[in-house]
């Protein structure tokens, strides 16, 4: 074996390689190159292709730990899925892999995630998250990633359950490596550090924000279908101590504001806006359409709904306004201190 298969082989599967004869080994090479055959035959010409840099994922670095990133053409940030592996998985074994495995329900866990200590501390909105990563073209290769956005909300299962005492020894490593990474983006969000890493901030110019609204802004007014549940409102309401009557359409103006902060915003800057020109207020005090119905139902809706899903985790398991503000802002939007009270005050 030469030092190139050394490097890219890793200890396991070397040992496991010397016991396996010939016809066992040419099997598991054949099955391997199907699997990648059935991935590349799932992207196809309009597939997302990482815009920048062109020619190779470019890195980003967190103390010691490095993640390669890439934009794709929408404006989203990416991590290769195989770094979040390195970085934050194979803390377990064979048996407590297999645990894992027997307690998951719906959506299947990544390898990052096993575990049955992190279990209870993994979110709905995240494990369907995971359960569907993209597959983007970089470098003239098919490669798999992650919305960058979704990493310090894995982070956030390895620390609570290291606060909560659930780890294992031979676990507390990935969660320091959690805890370097989480801290790394508590000035500036991820998007923007993969934004800085890459280059893109210094491309980003109109042709790229067409790009971007284009994925997301129908061509044409989509008819209306509910995509707020009630929950969303009941929740909210019930924070903010007012009285929640579900079958009113009247609220404070203020709910609009906050929906836009919580829900609108956290879509790539310049959506709302545009949302907005399209959508404008009528002389009557009121737009005349939902924003979601100028939304594309392939990228739009989906990156809303998931956004709407997130936002109602995040109410459940707070138990004041306070509260939730403190994990909103952890989750979204870190840079910002005041991005609540500002409106309260408007």
């Amino acid at each position: 074996m030469n030092d190139k298969t050394e490097t890219k082989m890793s200890k396991g599967g070397q040992a496991r390689a010397k016991v396996l004869n010939p016809e066992r080994r040419k099997e598991i090479a054949k099955k391997g190159a199907i699997a990648r055959w059935e991935i590349a035959k799932q992207v196809n010409d309009n597939s997302p292709k990482a815009i920048h840099p062109y020619t190779e994922l470019s890195t980003l670095k967190i103390g010691k730990i490095e993640l390669p990133c890439a934009v794709l053409e929408n404006g989203t940030p990416i991590i290769a899925y195989a770094s979040v592996t390195k970085t934050l998985g194979r803390g377990m074994g064979g048996k407590g892999r297999k645990l894992a495995k027997n307690l998951r329900q719906g959506a299947r866990l990544p390898e990052f995630l096993y575990g049955v200590a992190l279990e209870p501390f993994v979110p709905p909105s995240l494990r369907v998250a995971l359960n569907n990563p993209i597959l983007f073209r970089a470098n003239g290769r098919v490669r798999r990633g992650l919305i960058a956005t979704l990493i310090p909300e894995i982070c956030e299962v390895w620390l609570d359950a290291r606060n909560a005492g659930k780890l294992q020894e031979s676990q507390k490593h990935i969660a320091k490596n959690a805890d370097v990474l989480l801290r790394g983006f508590a000035r500036v969000g991820i998007t923007a550090l993969i934004y800085e890493a890459t280059g893109y901030e210094k491309i980003k110019d109109r042709d790229e924000l067409e790009r971007i609204l284009e994925a997301y802004i129908a061509k044409e007014l989509m008819p209306w279908t509910k995509m707020f549940p009630d929950e969303f409102y009941e929740y909210l309401f019930k924070l903010k101590g007012w009285q929640y009557r579900p079958l009113s359409v009247k609220r404070p103006k203020i709910v609009g504001k906050l929906t836009n902060r919580l829900i609108y915003e956290q879509l790539p800057k310049g959506v709302l806006e545009d949302l907005r020109e399209k959508n404008p207020v009528t002389p009557k005090g009121y737009r005349k359409h939902k924003f979601f119905q100028y939304l594309t139902s392939d990228i739009g809706n989906p990156h809303l709904a998931n956004q709407i899903i997130a936002v109602i985790t995040l109410f459940r398991v707070s138990p004041t306004w306070a509260t939730f503000e403190r994990l909103f802002k952890r989750r979204f939007s870190p840079q910002s201190e005041m991005i609540f009270t500002e409106l309260e005050e408007k």
